[in-house]
């Protein structure tokens, strides 16, 4: 990486001196092998080690239909659920901060119409661990309308097992969120999280509904209604509710998440700019047991979902997320390390599969490590 991109990006370029730069070049193979596999089109991986960027590369193509794109470091993608904790979740903790809400807080107090059905006694916090007793994602048909429409209908819904004793990993949750950073808030989540978040952070390509022009550096996904889907969200609910929600429609790029994940090793601030207090990042990250699991309140840390972490990594200390449509990050506190994985792998025709490559590329960075 030249020292005039590494300028413009803001980050340093000092050599890191616990890391092996020989082993990380193991990167090319794992991501060059998927792509010959079809696993994706193609893929940005940035790597984080005691504050520097000791890995930034792209590979691959960023589309593959009708006329072949390069894939570039700075490509935009559609985050799919890392909207749940670089947006939603984070937003969820400033409110906190802020005295407007807390953990314990039911969502029925900030949501009156939320208790139908059994659920008044939902908490924030049970939201943010995904142990709500409520299902993973409710029917399409229940998002036709207008918003306050769809969002009645997630407040109907009935719970399927009795709060607090089921981990399922639920899109409604953080749907619920999303609206309670809305109710909590004062302005839609979209403007909460650009104001108190990504503005802060100097995260230039992260927004919900990138606008028209800058749709040129958006990676597409798959097709809806015969078109390719390039800009707008492809979960069918996020997209439904106007591109904006709790549980998908954020697009950021590799190097965004870079400040964000940067600004969460250190403590909640970055280049002097305070996002999230001390304390504040130590409730979002550290684990809490939940049936069958450990998860923090917005992150997987020890679940069937962790495999993204890879070997070498210890179980419990650190954390991380996927994306449906192929992206992923994983934060590992101890060793001062995050790892950023960016494809498509929905596109072009929604066959690809990168949870093996996430597994591979964690493996390696913590192969790596010289000193923790």
């Amino acid at each position: 990486m030249s020292t005039l991109i590494a300028l413009v990006l803001g980050f340093a370029t000092v050599p890191a001196e616990t890391i092996d730069r020989i082993r990380l070049d193991r990167i090319d193979v794992a991501v060059e092998t998927a792509i010959k596999a079809d696993k994706c089109p193609g893929a940005v991986v940035v790597v984080i080690h005691d504050d520097v960027v000791v890995f930034r590369k792209a590979y691959g193509h960023r589309a593959t239909t009708s006329e072949k794109v390069a894939m570039t470091a700075d490509t935009v993608f559609d985050m799919a659920s890392l909207t749940k904790p670089v947006a939603t979740a984070t937003s969820i903790h400033i409110l906190i901060e802020k005295g407007k809400l807390k953990l314990s807080d039911k969502v029925a107090t900030h949501w009156p119409a939320f208790a139908a059905n059994g659920k008044e006694a939902i908490t924030v916090e049970q939201c943010l661990l995904h142990v709500t007793g409520l299902t993973a994602d409710n029917a399409i048909a229940d998002y036709k309308g207008t918003r306050a429409e769809m969002l009645a209908n997630v407040a109907n819904l009935k719970l399927e097992v009795p709060v607090g004793t089921r981990f399922r990993y639920s899109d409604v949750g953080f749907i619920v969120l999303g609206e309670l950073v809305e109710r909590v808030g004062g302005v839609s989540l979209d403007e909460f999280a650009a104001k108190n978040v990504f503005t802060p952070l100097k995260m230039t390509d992260t927004t919900f509904k990138p606008a028209e022009t800058a749709k040129v550096r958006i990676a597409p996904t798959s097709s809806r209604a015969g078109k390719p889907i390039i800009g707008d969200v492809h979960d069918p609910r996020a997209f439904a509710l106007g591109g904006v929600a709790g549980h998908a429609g954020l697009f950021s790029s590799a190097d965004d998440l870079t400040r964000y994940c940067r600004m969460v090793l250190r403590g909640g601030e970055l280049d002097g700019t305070r996002v999230l207090a001390a304390l504040s990042v130590k409730s979002f990250t550290e684990p809490h047991a939940v049936p069958g699991g450990k998860r923090s309140l917005g992150w997987d840390v020890d679940t069937s979902f962790s495999s993204l972490r890879g070997d070498g990594f210890t179980k419990g200390e650190g954390f991380g997320h996927t994306g449906f449509t192929g992206t992923s990050l994983w934060i590992d506190p101890p060793s001062k390390t995050a790892i950023i994985i960016l494809t498509s792998r929905l596109h072009p025709n929604e066959k690809g599969n990168v949870t093996e490559l996430r597994k591979q590329i964690g493996t390696i960075v913590a192969s790596a490590i010289l000193k923790r």
